[in-house]
C-alpha cells in the first residue's frame, strides 16, 4: 500500500548539470543545475532562475556549455550549486578547475568534467510557473577515457552523478541493467 507523501518532486534520477558562460568581463560563471533535460534532438532545456549570475551571463553572451558532473568531481559540482556568483565574484576560480574557450560557441568548456554540450541560446520561456533556457546543441565533446572503440560514451566509465530530491543525495550512475527498445519486446507478441 502506498503512503501519501504530499507535494514533493518525485523524479529520480535528476541529472547534475554544470552550466557555464562568460559574463561581460570575460569571467567564467558556472552553476549546478539539477532541473534540466534534453527536449529535442538538438535542444536542451534548463529550468533555472533568471537572477543567477550564470543565467545573466548566458543571456548576454547568447552561448553556454552544459557539462555532465561525474563522481570524481562531486565536491566541485556541489560547490557550484551552493555558492552564488552574485555574492562570490571569484566563485569559479575557487574550484581550482580550468576552463578553455569552446571552439564552437562563445562559452567556457570546463576541462575537469568529461562530457560537455556546447550550446547557443535558442529560446527563453518565461511563465508564472517556470523560467526556462533552451539551448541549441552545436557540438558535444567527450574525454577519450569515457569512450568505447566506436567513439560512443560508455556510462560505466563516465560515473555520471544524479541528484536525489527525496533525501538530497548524489548517486553515481553507470550499471547497465537492460537494453532500450528491447527489454519490453516480449510484451509486443500477439499485437
Amino acid at each position: 500500500m502506498k503512503k501519501n507523501l504530499g507535494i514533493i518532486q518525485a523524479v529520480f534520477p535528476m541529472p547534475v548539470l554544470i552550466v557555464a558562460a562568460y559574463d561581460e568581463k570575460g569571467t567564467v560563471q558556472a552553476m549546478n543545475a539539477a532541473w534540466g533535460q534534453i527536449c529535442n534532438s538538438d535542444r536542451i532545456a534548463l529550468f533555472i532562475d533568471e537572477d543567477h549570475a550564470t543565467t545573466q551571463a548566458l543571456l548576454k553572451s547568447k552561448a553556454f556549455t552544459v557539462s555532465l558532473a561525474d563522481q570524481s568531481h562531486m565536491a566541485v559540482a556541489d560547490f557550484l550549486g551552493i555558492a552564488s556568483g552574485n555574492k562570490m565574484p571569484d566563485k569559479f576560480a575557487r574550484t581550482g578547475c580550468r576552463a578553455v574557450k569552446s571552439e564552437n560557441v562563445n562559452a567556457p568548456v570546463i576541462d575537469e568534467f568529461p562530457v560537455v554540450m556546447e550550446c547557443e541560446l535558442a529560446d527563453v520561456v518565461s511563465t508564472e510557473s517556470f523560467y526556462c533556457i533552451v539551448g541549441r546543441i552545436v557540438n558535444t565533446a567527450a574525454e577519450e577515457a569515457v569512450l568505447d572503440e566506436s567513439g560512443k560514451v560508455v556510462p560505466e566509465k563516465l560515473q555520471v552523478l544524479s541528484f536525489d530530491q527525496f533525501r538530497h543525495g548524489y548517486y553515481a550512475m553507470g550499471e547497465k541493467v537492460g537494453k532500450a527498445w528491447n527489454a519490453g519486446a516480449s510484451l509486443m507478441k500477439g499485437l
